[in-house]
């Protein structure tokens, strides 16, 4: 499995690419832990709004 991305744009230097499954999976769940963090920071800081 192969994957990349490029932004077409010749003046943005920013790109990525993962070339192995494992290499996706494990970014993927970085960005699920950060989702899952963000969230619960935000039930916490309404939880304090709400009181």
């Amino acid at each position: 499995m192969s994957f990349s991305f490029t932004n077409p744009r010749p003046d943005n230097d920013r790109s990525f690419s993962f070339t192995a499954p494992a290499e996706l999976e494990a970014k993927l769940q970085t960005i699920e832990d950060m989702a899952h963090e963000i969230l619960r920071l935000v039930a916490e800081v309404r939880r304090q709004i709400d009181s």
